[in-house]
């Protein structure tokens, strides 16, 4: 029972900085969530609210985070595939 006074605060800890990495993870490695933030920003440049330079800036870091996404899936897919063998 001390025990469980004693550590609860600490996993709630735990379970925020889980809950905290795991939107991390979302916002710079989800394929979809980074295909939306590119079709956002092609409207963004599209309807002039964004200059050129600032647009491929952006598009950039996005494409970049895109190939290190696929990367990961593409390391998820075989780890995958390995494991069932």
């Amino acid at each position: 029972m001390i025990q469980k006074i004693f550590t609860s605060p600490i996993n709630l800890i735990v379970k925020i900085g889980e809950k905290v990495q795991e939107e991390v993870e979302k916002e710079l490695y989800d394929l979809e969530h980074i295909q939306k933030k590119l079709i956002h920003l092609q409207m963004m440049y599209e309807l002039e609210e964004i200059d050129e330079d600032s647009y491929k800036q952006s598009e950039k870091e996005l494409l970049i985070r895109y190939e290190i996404a696929k990367k990961r899936e593409m390391e998820q897919i075989n780890e995958l595939t390995k494991r069932k063998k």
